[in-house]
This record gives C-alpha cells, structure tokens and sequence, in this order.
C-alpha cells in the first residue's frame, strides 16, 4: 500500500481529534513522509490551526479565495492545496462545507454513491501523498460516512470520560454495521483507541481507561496516553510553536504516537 489514508473520530465532540490529527501530521511529515490533511469539518478548527502554524514557521499569512466546497464543485481539489511546511500540505475547510451534504442530493440520488463520491475526488491525491490524515465533525453525517468510506484507517481518540467512552463504542459498532455492511469500504480497520487524559492521575481517568481497555481489548489501545498537556491547547489559539521545551515535549509525545501508528498499521499488514 503506498497511500495510507486515516480519519481520526468519536462520536462526541471536543475530544482532542483535531489536535490529535494536527499534531500527527506535523510528525508524519518530519519523519519525511509526504503528508496531507483534509479538513472535512465545516468548522474548519484545523484548517485555522495549520494556518497560524504556517505563519508561525514562515511569516506568511495565508488567505485562499476559493474554498472546499467550491472546488469539489469544480472537480478539481488540487488548485486549493496549502503547502504548511515541507512534506506537509494542507485541504482546507470552510463554513460553506456544511452544504456538501445538500450539494450531493443534488447530483447523487443514491446515498450510497454519494458516500463513495468523495473517494474518486481524493482518489488522485493517494497517487501523490504518503500519508493522509482526515479530520471530521463528531456527528453521522454523510461528512463522516464520505472520509471513513475512503480511508484504510480510522484512529478513535478517547478522552477519558464516560460520554467519549460511549462515543468511542457507537462509533466503533458505526464503523462495522454502516460503513463496512452497508457503504462496502472496502480498506477500513481500526487502527487503534489512543487515549487522552482529562486530567493527569485522576481517579475518573484511570478508572475510564481501564474501563476501555476492558471494553475493546489491551491490544486495540494504543500504549501511548496523551496526558494533559496546557501546551497542546494553547495551540489552537497561536498555531502549533517550536520556541521551547514544552514545546519540545509535544514534539516527542507525538513522535511516538506517529511511530505506534507505523508500528500498528504494519503489524495489521503483514498478518
């Protein structure tokens, strides 16, 4: 497989997907991989934080005149590429995104083709990228349906409380019932569950994240936990920094997600 496409997912919102996917996609690409993140969130929180990343590391302050959604009306993503840094490009999102799923009723009148629409527009990038990254809004919509359809990996990031828990598992039987059963994708296996803790040696965390391990087995956990790190957060204001050590403490959590992601998508495909 020269291409490896993931989405990073769960059903409840504000646990750390965005960062998460960001974050990889900055290590992915130091590690020399070719990267692309597509942002398929209308909301566009990682659209913004790569920008302020890309102004952080070159003084340029980036605006791009035709969005998402227009350009998938062209039929043409590439024009709308953003290089962020070497190796790593990003697809940007925009509030008008959220008509997507209103655009495609228009062009597709069955379901099913429109969640294989956006495979055949993507299909031209896993020619040219390494690595792609995907990052969705926390919702069923035909947004998720689309990037789990073409992707070979989906990694479910589980902050450690109850409602993630119970998006994690929704969304891991979501993955098995709707998007394997009935849209056929034809790729996609979970990677893992990568755990972020809410907060650092509470009992509520140790207790959510044995209760997962529990739930979906050690050996889908990802060994790395992504511990409460204020640094991360700021970053969805600045951009992603490279001034100093906490800085560097980000850098090498997420050189070692990076380097577990590698380690399990080979072990998957060399069963």
């Amino acid at each position: 497989m020269s291409c490896r496409t993931i989405t990073f997912g769960n059903f409840k919102g504000g646990t750390g997907k965005t960062s998460n996917c960001t974050l990889s996609g900055l290590e992915f690409a130091k590690r020399g991989l070719k990267t692309l993140l597509v942002d398929l969130d209308p909301q566009a929180n990682a659209t913004n934080l790569y920008l302020k990343t890309k102004e952080n590391i070159d003084n340029k302050v980036v605006t791009f005149k035709e969005t998402l959604m227009a350009a998938i009306q062209d039929k043409n993503l590439e024009k709308i590429t953003i290089p962020i840094m070497e190796n790593l490009d990003l697809l940007p999102s925009a509030a008008d995104f959220s008509l997507y799923p209103r655009y495609m009723e228009q062009i597709k009148t069955n379901y099913v083709d429109r969640v294989h629409y956006f495979d055949s527009l993507l299909s031209p990038f896993k020619e040219k990228y390494d690595i792609i990254l995907i990052d969705i809004p926390p919702t069923i919509s035909l947004l998720t349906d689309s990037a789990l359809y073409t992707s070979d990996y989906c990694v479910i990031v589980l902050q450690t409380q109850e409602r993630s828990l119970q998006g994690a598992e929704a969304f891991i039987k979501y993955i098995q019932e709707q998007v394997i059963d009935q849209f056929g994708a034809p790729t996609l296996e979970v990677l893992g569950i990568l755990p972020v803790l809410l907060k650092n040696g509470a009992p509520v965390d140790n207790s959510t994240l044995q209760t997962a391990h529990e739930i979906f087995g050690t050996e889908n956990i990802f060994d790395i936990t992504i511990r409460n790190m204020e640094r991360i957060k700021r970053y969805d204001l600045t951009g992603v920094t490279f001034k100093d050590r906490f800085d560097k403490k980000v850098q090498e959590v997420y050189q070692e997600v990076t380097k577990e992601m590698i380690q399990r998508w080979e072990e998957i495909e060399n069963e």
